[in-house]
């Protein structure tokens, strides 16, 4: 029997923010916009859906209803899904099987949360807790202290993974929107080729039982059941993971990002920190992770967490991720884990991607400038390397190392890359050099300039995800140090132009 092409042809997201910092809306509203601008991406109405599955964790019975309600009562099933932190992903999970079981052609998946503020806690105490396995086989692992208990697990992975790879803590450093939507549709029925992703396919697993028998904190954090997911998922569709150019994973933790690198195959077993030294797991190196953020930046609700991941890569896809474009994406690696347990692991590729119109990543892609003509920061650097040679404190011995500079976005939407190397002398900058750099930065034509003139300050710029840093984090600090040390000069000399 031919299996059923499944395709996200949709896809809308509120914007993430604080608990309680609203209290004139609720989850209906944050449903009603979400879903809006899918179907407003997706060009279908709301009369078009025949089922729909609905994800949160923290709400009573039938809430997904009460969500839809507000957009319309058309009187089609609606699922209600509770599975953790996976829990978007596993009612995107839900649609993908009502689809290939031919019982509808066009689902709505959407996931919401209403968070408290505050850590995340179980709510019922005269039940079995969901966790009783988990927290049992860790204490006889290590000690558990009174905090969040979620906190703890992924923090004891990663002392566990130090401990036996030689990870270091800065590893961890380094890896360092709130309602959602997607309709899952025929995209020919309603001449949706131009815009719809396909779901190459799509594993979920529990905890198998080596996560217990082999007493580790890694596998109590779900390396073994995303293993697994992993496995199957590259087996049944024939790809490898080598074949992924971006990827949103669960990083709930820095911890837990750093062993799922490991358990979906980009690198090997024990070689997450060289993987993350290596800058394999940002723009310039083997993958892009987690180009939106990640569930780092923008807070954790639970229910909706799953299916912004797999916006966000719908919109890489299809060259609509703007500043966090990914080149030449191809195909889009999603991993979701909710601990209890239940991991999704997704592949996503363009569904028709010679389609007439269709927005290719080839043309999103920047092009290496052969020129720094044109580049804003061009000339502050020119100064910058004036104020070195001219440098009467001898600062220049305190920052012996090579420095690299990518800069995106410049004209044309370029891309420069500009030297400093300070290991030598009073220093030099050299545009399109060729050393091997210790430490390189990523950051925009328009943030270096501001960084440069002192308009933006390095830590907040850093914090922001304005820079992002490749090699060696303590060279990287040093330089920033130069670059304070240096701005008083920059600007006289910038006043003399």
């Amino acid at each position: 029997m031919t299996q059923t092409r499944v395709y996200v042809v949709g896809v809308g997201m509120t914007k993430f923010e604080k608990p309680g910092r609203r209290t004139d809306i609720c989850y209906p509203d944050f449903a009603k916009e979400a879903v809006t601008k899918a179907l407003q991406d997706a060009k279908l109405q709301y009369t078009d859906v025949q089922q729909a599955v609905v994800g949160y964790v923290y709400g009573d019975s039938t809430c997904g209803q009460r969500a839809l309600y507000e957009v319309g009562m058309t009187g089609i099933p609606v699922y209600n899904v509770n599975n953790n932190c996976s829990t978007g992903s596993s009612a995107l999970y839900l649609g993908k099987q009502i689809i290939e079981s031919g019982n509808a052609d066009c689902v709505l998946a959407l996931g919401f949360e209403k968070m408290e503020r505050g850590s995340l806690a179980s709510k019922y105490f005269d039940r079995a807790n969901p966790m009783e396995r988990h927290i049992t086989e860790m204490g006889e692992l290590t000690e558990i202290g009174p905090g969040p208990m979620a906190a703890q697990i992924f923090g004891n992975a990663g002392k566990e993974h130090m401990k036996k790879y030689g990870t270091k803590p800065e590893h961890f450093g380094k890896i360092a929107w709130k309602n959602h939507k997607h309709s899952v549709n025929n995209p020919r029925r309603h001449g949706l080729e131009k815009q719809a992703v396909e779901i190459v396919g799509m594993e979920m697993a529990s905890d198998p039982e080596s996560t217990f028998a082999d007493k580790s904190l890694m596998k109590i954090a779900g390396y073994d059941m995303t293993r697994l997911a992993a496995q199957r998922l590259f087996a049944k569709s024939g790809f490898k993971p080598q074949d992924v150019q971006v990827v949103e994973l669960h990083d709930c933790f820095s911890a837990n990002e750093l062993i799922t690198y490991e358990a979906l195959g980009l690198c090997g077993e024990g070689k997450a920190g060289e993987f993350i030294d290596n800058g394999d797991n940002t723009y310039g190196g083997k993958f892009v992770i987690n180009p939106s953020g990640g569930l780092i930046s923008k807070g954790h609700p639970l229910g909706a967490t799953g299916l912004a991941q797999c916006a966000e890569l719908c919109w890489q896809l299809r060259g609509l991720a703007e500043k966090r474009q990914v080149p030449n994406v191809k195909l889009a690696l999603q991993h979701n884990l909710g601990l209890g347990g239940a991991v999704v692991v997704t592949l996503y590729r363009l569904g028709f991607p010679g389609a007439a119109g269709a927005k290719q990543n080839k043309t999103a892609a920047a092009k290496n400038a052969t020129s720094e003509e044109g580049f804003k920061v061009s000339p502050l650097l020119k100064l910058l390397e004036q104020a070195m040679q001219e440098d009467q404190d001898n600062l220049i011995e305190k920052v012996r190392a090579v420095y690299g500079f990518r800069v995106n976005n410049g004209p044309q939407g370029q891309t420069g890359f500009w030297v400093i190397d300070a290991k030598q002398g009073k220093g030099k900058v050299i545009f399109n050099g060729t050393q091997k750099c210790d430490v390189t930065f990523i950051i925009s034509d328009d943030d270096v300039y501001e960084l440069l003139l002192g308009k933006l300050p390095p830590q907040k710029a850093f914090f922001q995800g304005k820079i992002k840093i490749q090699g060696n984090m303590g060279f990287a600090m040093k330089l920033l140090d130069l670059q304070r040390s240096a701005q008083g000069r920059i600007q006289e000399l910038r006043s003399k132009l």
